[in-house]
């Protein structure tokens, strides 16, 4: 029998640990299935592991969010470019070939392998640093506020060159960009958090074309400035934007979502303090097995496609169910169960196809070397409250934790 319709969408997790069981249903039964978003519009939901990946690397299903079929997931995201006097900054992420390939290559340079083995050191200072503060400091911990926000905010703040001391002000607006509210005040938050990230970023900017600095920024300016003449601003604002935003907020998620499976799977644990060459399949897993970014990975196709025995026409919207896809037995054996001798780098944590993440190097290099040191340095790490009263992040594009006390 087919399965029931889906009335609302999105559906938010009911265990931090896995999909919704309606997503789990939706993949053995109509694994590409039409829902209703809270925009009122309809689109398709895809959730098993080789259509997402279809989807994702088909030029034929386009990734720009201007088009006005897009699928909007919260309900704000249609309404803020309707806002008057938005400045809403074009990322990477929104392009479609040709001008994602070309804003792609220009970045690409800066997350190379030999890139990583030269920030390698000063990450490990960084993770140092915050363990120094913790270990000095009183018990018990928010190992979110003392190490899983910190810490990639402090790289990509270095790595960016924007000033470290106005972390509070771009982690709070970037948490309010994330963050999938429905209410109007939600929406005007939003907006809010957009239009002064972008002033922002702005000014920095300006700064800097006065003044060329030897980072990721300064460096794309010079770039512009020998191949065109000129800087775009405009362009660089997305660019800064869509890197900050993402290059802290989803790596703080992790490393807090990692932490805390962790601190309840003894197993894990011990292997990789035994051993270091366990760490970076231990963070294989947890991208699988937590798969942060739920809802981001949306389409509109550009004509009618074929996707397996449903036709999607142009124009339809598509929504990629990555964390059920995560799970799907077809590709994962057991995929319930959190397993660090797993092997698997085929998830799609980071996407997949042309838009695959372009800051994946650098978010492994993050987790290995904070989960290897912490384990390293905290052997009896443990949650100082039991695991019920955690608070999870069901409302934002990014799943995490609220705060994740800690003690030893």
């Amino acid at each position: 029998m087919p399965a029931e319709p889906v009335a609302a969408f999105p559906i938010a997790r009911t265990c931090p640990y896995a999909p919704h069981k309606e997503h789990v249903r939706l993949q053995e039964e109509a694994p590409i299935t039409k829902v209703t978003l809270p925009s009122g519009s309809d689109a398709w939901v895809v959730a098993r592991h080789s259509d997402v990946r279809t989807v994702l690397a088909d030029a034929r299903f386009s990734s720009d969010r201007a088009r006005p079929e897009f699928p909007r997931v919260g309900a704000q995201d249609g309404e803020l470019a309707e806002q008057p006097g938005a400045v809403l900054p074009k990322v990477m992420l929104a392009m479609d070939a040709p001008e994602h390939g070309v804003a792609r290559r220009a970045v690409l340079g800066e997350f190379t392998h030999r890139r990583m083995v030269e920030l390698r050191p000063r990450i490990q200072e960084i993770v140092d640093e915050q363990i120094d503060a913790m270990l000095a400091g009183p018990r018990p911990v928010d190992l979110v506020r003392a190490l899983a926000l910190p810490v990639p905010s402090l790289v990509i703040c270095e790595l960016l060159g924007v000033p470290y001391e106005d972390h509070d002000f771009f982690q709070t607006r970037s948490a309010m960009v994330v963050k999938q509210g429905e209410r109007p005040v939600e929406t005007q938050n939003a907006q809010n958090a957009m239009q002064e990230l972008a002033g922002y970023l702005d000014s920095l900017l300006r700064a800097k074309e006065l003044n060329p600095t030897d980072d990721l920024l300064g460096r794309q300016i010079l770039r512009q400035r020998e191949a065109n003449g000129a800087v775009d601003r405009a362009d660089l604002i997305g660019l800064s934007f869509l890197l900050l935003v993402a290059g802290h907020e989803t790596t703080a998620n992790m490393i807090a979502l990692g932490a805390l499976q962790l601190s309840q799977d003894a197993k894990a644990r011990a292997a990789i303090r035994e051993d270091p060459d366990n760490t970076a399949p231990a963070v294989e897993e947890m991208l699988r097995y937590f798969t942060i970014a739920e809802h981001v990975l949306a389409r509109v196709a550009t004509e009618d496609v074929e996707l397996g025995d449903q036709l999607i026409r142009a124009g339809d919207g598509v929504l990629t169910l990555s964390h059920v896809a995560n799970r799907d037995p077809r590709v994962f054996e057991d995929p319930d169960t959190f397993d660090i001798e797993r092997g698997a780098r085929n998830h799609l944590a980071f996407g997949y196809g042309p838009h695959q993440c372009l800051g994946q190097s650098l978010a492994r290099l993050e987790l290995q070397v904070v989960f290897d040191t912490l384990l390293r340095r905290i052997p009896d790490l443990r949650l100082a409250v039991p695991v019920e009263e955690l608070s999870f992040k069901a409302d934002a594009l990014a799943y995490g934790i609220h705060e994740l006390p800690v003690t030893w």
